[in-house]
């Protein structure tokens, strides 16, 4: 079966490619940006030509696009959707119903929410990594010396969130209401109570300043939308600076961002670094290497925690529901409940080296045994295969 795979800009993708080479499926790529995901006449159609030209048995991508559905639907071959992202405001369609669809959530509350819709093809798949692409990359590299770090931190600060942009428009009740809704977000660990806080009066009063703007078949609300794509960011981005400026009164800090990081003033800054070439190389170099789990991520793991230990670097995590799944604390990782916690935990581990060592060691033992890309789409295949006949 040859697959058609539609890639946008998630970083995944190279590795889920090399997976289906792998595994003996060919396939071919189309690249587009697109300003609507819902529809797009002249994509749809090109997308139908390669199908047809090239013989394809199946569309894949990561995150989901309402018009491969159109288009799936139209040539009678299934559309296979992993997310990396949640919540996923277009899944939130009329169109996710089709048949087509073959939906692979790497987050268990997704999962749980939309089938509790209705929603017969979804599955819970979650995240992977390519072990043997990045062991390649740390054996060949000479120069794995200028990585080194005691404290690492990938990732951006969100500080051009839309929250900051809003926040001097509302009325003093609203900030301060929301003030205090991301501030009990940041205390809270593996859980997450934004959408819970926006009750009917606060967002009938909201709407007076936050429209909302979704297409006609969207049935996303603006609960989810201001939770997820103002008071989430706005979360994550707080946590990330607060607990970057305590760790750096007591230890040395590093941050590789694209983000604007002047305001961290005792924190490194070691530029911007690309996702295939560098960043498995400060993994793998630095001591302590951080996750701070964006709050809309609700139980899942994100693709941050798959790259960390699937390059053999210690890490020190946020607890997410899911970790038990697969890791356990303290032998895998180690995860923190608090800024206090985590400050605690690496002045133990900076002085601790055999232990870091060791659990570094258990957590990419643990990722290269079971949760590479090749295991993830051979179980994602067998999913399809089984109901492409019922489809057809």
């Amino acid at each position: 079966m040859r697959i058609l795979v539609y890639k946008w800009k998630a970083y995944n993708y190279a590795d889920i490619c090399e997976a289906f080479s792998d595994l003996g499926y060919e396939y071919v790529t189309v690249e587009q940006d697109l300003d609507h995901y819902d529809e797009d006449t002249a994509f749809e159609g090109k997308l139908a030509d390669i199908i047809q030209k090239e013989n394809c048995g199946m569309v894949f991508t990561v995150n989901y696009f309402a018009l491969v559905t159109t288009v799936c639907m139209k040539m009678r071959i299934p559309y296979v959707i992993w997310t990396c992202d949640n919540p996923l405001i277009s899944m939130y369609h009329q169109k996710v119903f089709q048949p087509c669809n073959y939906f692979f959530t790497f987050d268990q509350t997704n999962y749980m929410e939309f089938k509790g819709m209705g929603l017969d093809h979804i599955w819970y798949l979650p995240l992977a990594v390519n072990t043997k692409r990045i062991r390649y990359l740390i054996e060949n590299c000479d120069d794995l010396i200028a990585y080194q770090n005691d404290i690492a931190f990938v990732g951006s600060l969100y500080e051009r969130n839309s929250y900051d942009r809003l926040r001097p428009e509302l009325p003093e009740y609203l900030r301060g209401y929301f003030d205090a809704a991301i501030w009990a977000q940041q205390c809270i660990n593996g859980g997450n109570i934004l959408e819970e806080m926006l009750t009917v009066p606060v967002l009938e009063e909201l709407q007076q300043y936050f429209k909302l703007e979704k297409s006609k078949d969207s049935f996303s609300d603006l609960g989810l939308i201001f939770s997820t794509t103002v008071l989430g960011f706005k979360t994550a981005a707080e946590q990330r600076r607060r607990a970057l400026l305590e760790l750096s009164k007591k230890y040395a800090v590093t941050i590789y961002s694209n983000s604007d990081t002047r305001e961290l003033f005792r924190v490194r800054y070691g530029g911007s670094l690309d996702y295939w070439s560098e960043m498995p190389k400060v993994f793998a170099a630095s001591k302590i290497n951080l996750n701070f789990t964006i709050p809309n991520i609700k139980s899942g793991l994100p693709l941050r925690i798959w790259d960390v230990l699937g390059s053999g670097g210690f890490l020190m995590t946020n607890f997410q529901a899911e970790i038990p799944y697969y890791l356990k604390n303290k032998e895998d990782l180690v995860c923190f409940e608090s800024v206090e916690e985590l400050i605690e935990l690496c002045g133990y581990y900076l002085t601790h080296e055999e232990e870091r060592r060791q659990i570094a060691e258990n957590g990419y033992k643990k990722v290269a045994e079971a949760h590479t890309y090749e295991k993830r789409i051979v179980q994602m295949i067998e999913v399809v295969e089984g109901g492409m006949d019922a489809f057809r």
